[in-house]
């Protein structure tokens, strides 16, 4: 079931790029941007986690945590933030088991094109300091961007 405003946000603790753990509860003194991405190193991906490195700064005065989250293993991600700069968590979900708790995963990507079983659907989501989702977007297409004017009024709500 699609999770929405005001429903509790499932915890979770994944490997970032460093190999670290990240632990959803351990970063609730602030506000949460969880963004979920299909494939480290596609041009949608790279374009969607540019533009949060070039705009972290607007993040951070709104007093939250970016973090993304993709099916690729800790050495993709890694390899693909030293490429890019971006100095916030990636996180692996090589198990597909948060992606499967925020209802972002695809059961075929790319139908008749890759037919790649289990990836995580590009999808936005803010989290308040309680828990609770404060915003909650799942894009239609992979091809789509979240909506960033409206995560930025989420986060100033």
């Amino acid at each position: 079931m699609a999770l929405k405003y005001g429903d509790t946000a499932p915890n979770f603790k994944l490997k970032d790029q460093d190999m670290n753990d990240v632990s959803l509860s351990d970063l609730m003194d602030k506000n949460i941007v969880l963004l979920f991405f299909p494939l480290a190193g596609s041009s949608v991906c790279t374009q969607e986690m540019c533009r949060m490195r070039d705009d972290l700064h607007v993040y951070e005065k709104l007093n939250a945590h970016v973090l993304g989250v993709s099916v690729d293993s800790p050495f993709a991600l890694k390899m693909w933030a030293e490429k890019n700069n971006y100095d916030f968590p990636l996180l692996s979900d090589f198990n597909k088991e948060v992606s499967a708790k925020y209802d972002s995963l695809y059961d075929v990507f790319g139908a008749g094109k890759y037919d790649y079983k289990g990836v995580s659907k590009r999808s936005a989501f803010i989290i308040g300091k309680d828990g609770k989702i404060k915003y909650a977007e799942v894009c239609a297409t992979p091809g789509d961007q979240p909506n960033y004017t409206a995560i930025e009024k989420a986060l100033e709500n």
